[in-house]
């Protein structure tokens, strides 16, 4: 059963909102970052998921309505009905939602912290859990009142873009080269379904030449022709449950997954960075 972030801010928020801070609930509940960092801890400790499914939920979230959790909004033809958004791993959402469930339990903070700021939290809590740094969230979002699937079509990077694609795409977001490269590196934890990758290793051409070939042979006995389609292979061969720069050292060895991965090494606009 899927529960929904309702939107109990809308008789609470002021103008404020329209600055983030990070005290933005130093008067309203104090003791939020910590709350919610054990509620996403005790989920980390069910489930590895729990990660790479949060990180890959804050992003989906923010490229199509901004950061506003409108990803968590269920109707008919809502944003998680589009098929890039299918495969967002239950895991995420429930982190969120118990997340929220703590927050809500404490009196004073009762209704008072948007499900926005709560996925911002705890996307920052899951990269420290796997071994990342730890850094500041501002706070102060507010939840959003729409979501619609046609709302995510072509706000998404696909696993086939080139350099000119992913570029066009992030900086529709003020965002540089360098910070989609950055951003790339999150692909240091989660998976990916065979068929998002699966024409670079099973194509009438052979396999790709950007590929490291002893990694495009285990791909290829992982996911053969007629595989499982709900079978799934880590995104970093090398030391997948673990936030560190291994995602770049791969793609120095050809073994990015995903061909948008691999672009930032063999193209020379990004190669140095």
């Amino acid at each position: 059963k899927q529960l929904l972030c309702l939107l109990f801010l809308s008789f609470y928020v002021t103008s404020s909102y329209s600055q983030l801070s990070h005290n933005f609930y130093q008067h309203i509940c104090p003791n939020v970052e910590s709350i919610v960092r054990s509620a996403v801890t005790e989920k980390f400790r069910q489930t590895f998921v729990t990660a790479p499914a949060t990180l890959r939920l804050f992003f989906h979230d923010c490229f199509v309505r901004g950061c506003d959790a409108s990803v968590f909004l269920s109707h008919a033809k809502a944003e998680k009905d589009h098929h890039d958004d299918l495969s967002l791993a239950g895991d995420g959402f429930d982190t969120v939602i118990k997340a929220k469930a703590a927050v809500d339990s404490n009196p004073s903070c009762r209704y008072k912290v948007s499900c926005a700021d709560i996925l911002a939290l705890a996307t920052r809590d899951v990269v420290a859990l796997t071994g990342g740094p730890s850094y500041k969230v501002e706070l102060g979002r507010r939840d959003g009142r729409n979501s619609t699937r046609k709302s995510v079509q072509h706000k998404l990077p696909r696993p086939d873009f080139n350099l000119n694609q992913l570029n066009t795409m992030f900086a529709s977001h003020g965002l540089s080269q360098t910070d989609m490269i950055a951003l790339s590196g999150t692909h240091t934890l989660g998976f990916s379904h065979c068929g998002h990758f699966s024409k670079r290793i099973h194509s009438k051409d052979g396999i790709d030449r950007t590929l490291n070939r002893q990694y495009a042979l285990q791909l290829k006995q992982m996911c053969p022709v007629n595989v499982d389609p709900r079978l799934v292979i880590d995104m970093d061969p090398t030391t997948p449950h673990t936030f560190d720069n291994a995602y770049y050292k791969n793609l120095q060895q050809g073994k990015g997954l995903f061909s948008s991965d691999q672009v930032l090494f063999t193209d020379a606009r990004s190669r140095p960075t």
